[in-house]
């Protein structure tokens, strides 16, 4: 392989052009990628490349020489992954510099046959083991990326409203499983303790459906509610949601449910020590006409 590093240092501004070229016809991205840095990460990783090339004789990618290539791949597949390039895109910027160094060793090794084959197979499968590195760290940078995502995506689906002092609401919105159960608790319980909430109205009208698991997933976190001192509500149950917690022989005994949010919003009010009155006094309005005030809640006592 020290051959191979001879050769790209005699041919390496002929080598850096012809791959710049494939690239330009394959993969180059200019959306997403300025020629600049296409042209510096070529640069770096063909230095790289000689040097573990100049120090290890296989193609192996194990030894301490292959460190700075290796490390540079890495990056670059991060940084490509949330730069929005396709997995292909990604390992072609490696693959694509395989003809120009198999034209370097035709070329150069033209007399001794043997040696050029063998040169060529080493080649190859070094720069395939490469291209796999640089795939796996993608496909790693992506993961990581998509688990982000769907993190944020649980915080912001699990919002807690504060209706009134005192009164708190979550919307529910999709399937309740293990994950977001445990995003969906704590976000409660957090709101419980920042607003000295008593009353805590669990809203499931966007649940398309309820089942054992989505039962338990409920109870336990209205029992961590409790524990905070806080009584839970269950709105938006409707007549598919009854039947099936009827038919599953799921215990809601204890559980305080409404069909609407209104009802449990009123009820909670109620708990509260709270009615809800309307003002019959009419009131201007900017255009002269009079109406009726909203509803007020009074607290009683």
């Amino acid at each position: 392989m020290s051959k191979l590093a001879d050769i790209i240092r005699r041919n390496e501004d002929q080598i850096r052009a012809e791959w710049l070229k494939n690239m330009s016809q394959s993969v180059q991205r200019v959306d997403l990628i300025t020629k600049s840095e296409l042209d510096e990460q070529s640069r770096s990783l063909l230095a790289a490349i000689v040097q573990g090339t100049a120090v290890d004789e296989s193609a192996n990618l194990t030894g301490k020489a292959w460190d700075k290539a290796k490390n540079l791949l890495q990056d670059i597949s991060v940084s490509r992954a949330r730069q929005g390039f396709k997995p292909s895109e990604t390992a072609m910027f490696v693959l694509s510099l395989k003809e120009p160094l198999f034209v370097s060793l035709r070329r150069e090794l033209s007399g001794n046959p043997n040696d050029m084959f063998d040169q060529i197979w080493l080649t190859s499968l070094l720069i395939d083991r490469l291209a796999l590195l640089t795939t796996e760290a993608y496909m790693a940078a992506r993961e990581e990326i998509i688990s982000r995502q769907q993190q944020e995506l649980l915080e912001l689906s699990t919002p807690v409203v504060k209706l009134w002092d005192g009164v708190l609401a979550l919307p529910i919105i999709g399937t309740l499983d293990s994950a977001r159960t445990q995003v969906v608790m704590e976000n409660l319980l957090q709101s419980v303790v920042a607003t000295n909430s008593k009353y805590a109205i669990i809203d499931i009208t966007g649940v398309p459906t309820v089942d054992t698991v989505v039962a338990q997933h409920l109870l336990k976190t209205m029992t961590a509610a409790r524990l905070m001192g806080a009584e839970c509500i269950i709105s938006g149950v409707r007549p598919q949601i009854a039947q099936t917690i009827v038919h599953l022989g799921i215990n809601l005994e204890n559980v305080i449910t409404k069909a609407r949010l209104s009802d449990a919003f009123a009820l909670a009010l109620q708990l509260s020590g709270r009615t809800v009155t309307r003002i019959s006094s009419a009131t201007p309005t900017p255009n002269g006409d009079a109406s009726s005030v909203l509803p007020t809640a009074k607290k009683e006592g």
